[in-house]
């Protein structure tokens, strides 16, 4: 447990670069306490202690804004950054080194019974207001562009972004979540557009430049033949 919660406070120091000293983070940081709190509740929910998980997590999302269901399972390393309005469901599962940014919801689709939220796999960045939903499973080293809606699995060593979440890239290195290098598939697909109509364009004008040789020629071969 202590070396659990060593890995979260390792985290925050390790990820936000406007962390200064340890009592700092320990005195002003809501998403560690959301986490602290979550380790707290869950323990108990194990343990089948009635009611009381409960409301220790309804007491951290009053003093945080963060929602975390006490039988959702987090790995270690679990860092919430800023984490105002962050959601995770009761069966949510998430891996080691994930870091979440404040608006995320890790949510279901329905109200069936059984699993019903994501899985998230080790060293996941998902950025501000981004929403996963359903028991899906998104891969290792996963990079979920902000505002994002992932209703699909995601494989490893993969960027997503938009509405519904498309992956953008793949590759075989760990990176950071850089939102101004992130391509926008919605722009290259209407650059593509451009270029075929560019295209067509180009065709059909060269179509009508030879038409109107070739009835040029005609009409210089009739004047000949009078």
């Amino acid at each position: 447990m202590f070396q659990t919660v060593r890995g979260d406070i390792q985290a925050v120091r390790d990820r936000d670069p406007a962390a200064r000293s340890l009592i700092e983070i320990l005195l002003t940081y809501s998403g560690l306490h959301a986490v602290l709190l979550h380790r707290l509740a869950h323990g108990l929910c194990r343990l089948h202690v009635p009611v009381l998980p409960r409301l220790i997590s309804h007491l951290s999302r009053f003093l945080t804004g963060i929602e975390i269901h006490p039988a959702a399972v987090i790995g270690r390393g679990f860092f919430i950054d800023h984490g105002m309005g962050v959601v995770i469901g009761e069966t949510a599962e998430i891996g080691d080194h994930v870091t979440l940014y404040q608006g995320v919801t890790l949510g279901g689709t329905g109200k069936e019974p059984g699993k019903r939220h994501p899985t998230l796999g080790d060293h996941v960045i998902v950025g501000a207001g981004a929403k996963v939903l359903g028991a899906i499973i998104v891969g290792s080293h996963v990079r979920i562009g902000a505002n994002s809606v992932v209703l699909k699995p995601i494989p490893d060593h993969s960027t997503v972004v938009g509405i519904p979440g498309k992956v953008i890239r793949r590759r075989s290195s760990e990176g950071d979540l850089d939102h101004s290098k992130m391509r926008d598939p919605i722009s290259d697909r209407f650059k593509l557009l451009e270029l075929q109509l560019l295209e067509l364009k180009h065709e059909v004008h060269e179509k009508c430049v030879k038409k109107e040789e070739d009835e040029s020629k005609g009409e210089q071969g009739e004047g000949t033949g009078h």
